[in-house]
């Protein structure tokens, strides 16, 4: 059976929609991150967070500056370091315009989803959130890349 070329291009774009990675430009859900050498290492201070939550440019400052990151001494030996660096950036978000920044809450969909109109200033302080990334304290899925509000 022939297939007519718009159809065949319909079927080409969801395909590549299908099998696109995570875009860092907000989405409710991204895909989980599975890599064990991943999850270990940066699960082991924080959530591991999915690597479609930065694009590819961000993923490789924060591992650039592991001797500083965000205050903390995160430093790996170098054969982890490209281990880990690989998976981010392969399973990257989109790239957004501007200069890259390591930090998930600088990002412009994060600031989008996380403004007053969204989410009240004084949450940020609620003894069970503390920090803007921690992701778990409003979002119960979020280790597993679900992001929905309920």
């Amino acid at each position: 059976m022939r297939t007519s070329p718009p159809l065949l291009l319909s079927w080409t774009a969801a395909l590549m929609l299908l099998a696109s990675p995570a875009f860092a430009d907000g989405p409710e859900r991204v895909p989980p991150l599975t890599d064990p050498v991943v999850r270990a290492e940066c699960g082991s201070c924080h959530m591991a967070f999915q690597p479609g939550l930065l694009p590819a440019a961000s993923w490789k400052l924060v591992m650039a500056q592991l001797a500083d990151h965000f205050g903390e001494d995160a430093t790996l030996p170098a054969e982890k370091v490209a281990a880990i660096e690989a998976v981010l950036v392969s399973q990257a978000g989109r790239s957004q315009k501007g200069e890259p920044s390591p930090r998930i809450t600088e990002q412009r969909w994060w600031k989008h989803e996380h403004d007053a109109r969204h989410v009240k200033p004084e949450r940020w302080t609620a003894p069970d959130v503390l920090s803007k990334v921690n992701c778990v304290a409003c979002h119960p899925r979020a280790e597993r890349g679900d992001y929905d509000d309920d």
